[in-house]
């Protein structure tokens, strides 16, 4: 099967390889800067050959730029269904990308640690991310990507509000810096809705795996700032990261709590995780994200060795569907997908080793 990404998704990349920054409760760290060219109008009041050129100016500056050495252009109106879809499995573009118009498309770097969406809502949407809690070194690296895109490209800035964006709720820094965590803790113990609650209160917003309208599958959250207008790149990220130490707090207190009040249940989802995935034999998307945030959690734990938590992070996004299609090298039926998808997850759990249960604290 000939694909136009068929080299990214065979690269080693930061999320599904690279994982010495792998701990517990926090899966990721991305922040996302909203660029727009001064004297172009934004991408839906666009044509398309305007958005054709706007994509060739900002493919050819970011080719230049920091960190972004023997990176890939591609075009949305080039790739398969399949193709974009795995784009976004991989946190690399976002849905609304995929589904734009003619012009649309993303510059992707070698380690897929940052990437460059073109004609999406706005002209430019600058990602940077890292494995594990890195606001500070995610925020450099985007920095410096920005300051280098600056000295080719005219953005559009007003004095007065900061970057111009086709959204209001963009306008100022641009800033949107966003922190994946895995809180089974306070799902489990039903307090996820207070969580959000406080959160939203307090400017941040909390979005599910694949952002903004998906689902918390595996008890997988985004937790991002809202404000972009009035404060400073660096008083943003020190606001979330204060933030986010609440709840991972709040998360290891849940934790703690389950295995006091219900050790015994929380062990045995645990084990029966590992079973299912070491011997199932049909495994739909939606099962295989909670049963993997079971065995994270065990990993947590003590459970399981601590590279199985790099294991499952990596499962997290390969057992997507648009991976396991790829996978297969043809187009197959939802059912034939959960075969394959268990039939893969079998094939690495088989040298995991059986869950202790006596390395779980007391």
């Amino acid at each position: 099967m000939e694909l136009k990404i068929d080299s990214l998704i065979r690269s080693d990349s930061e999320l599904t390889h690279l994982h010495s920054s792998s701990i517990p409760i926090i899966l990721s760290t991305r922040i996302r800067l909203a660029r727009n060219l001064s004297n172009r109008s934004f991408p839906n009041h666009s044509d398309a050959s305007q958005r054709s050129e706007v994509f060739e100016i900002c493919a050819k500056a970011v080719g230049q730029g920091k960190g972004m050495d023997s990176s890939v252009a591609l075009r949305m109106e080039d790739l398969s269904e399949m193709e974009r879809n795995i784009l976004v499995e991989r946190h690399l573009v976002s849905r609304e990308l995929i589904e734009g118009h003619e012009g649309a498309g993303v510059i992707i770097n070698k380690d897929q640690s940052c990437a460059v969406m073109i004609n999406e809502e706005d002209h430019l949407r600058v990602q940077s991310m890292l494995a594990g809690f890195h606001l500070d070194k995610v925020w450099a690296t985007i920095d410096a990507l920005d300051n280098s895109l600056e000295e080719h490209l005219d953005f559009a800035y007003s004095d007065h509000l900061g970057f111009l964006t086709a959204c209001p709720s963009n306008v100022g820094t641009g800033l949107r810096a966003s922190v994946m965590m895995h809180l089974p803790g306070l799902v489990m113990t039903k307090n996820m809705e207070k969580v959000i609650r406080a959160v939203n209160q307090i400017g941040l917003v909390v979005r599910g795996w694949l952002g903004e309208g998906s689902d918390a599958s595996g008890s997988i959250f985004q937790i991002s700032n809202q404000q972009t207008l009035g404060e400073s790149e660096e008083a943003i990220l020190k606001r979330l990261a204060n933030v986010l130490k609440t709840v991972r707090v709040q998360e290891e207190n849940a934790r703690m709590r389950l295995l006091q009040t219900d050790r015994n249940r929380i062990l045995d989802r645990i084990g029966r995780a590992y079973g299912i995935l070491r011997n199932g034999h049909l495994l739909s998307s939606g099962e295989g994200m909670s049963l993997l945030s079971l065995i994270r959690l065990g990993a947590d734990f003590g459970m399981f060795p601590k590279d199985t938590r790099c294991l499952v992070d990596r499962l997290f996004i390969e057992a997507q569907p648009a991976h396991v299609q790829y996978l297969a090298e043809s187009e197959i039926e939802s059912s034939a997908r959960d075969a394959l998808r268990a039939s893969s997850v079998r094939d690495y759990f088989a040298t995991i080793a059986e869950p202790d249960y006596e390395a779980a604290p007391s």
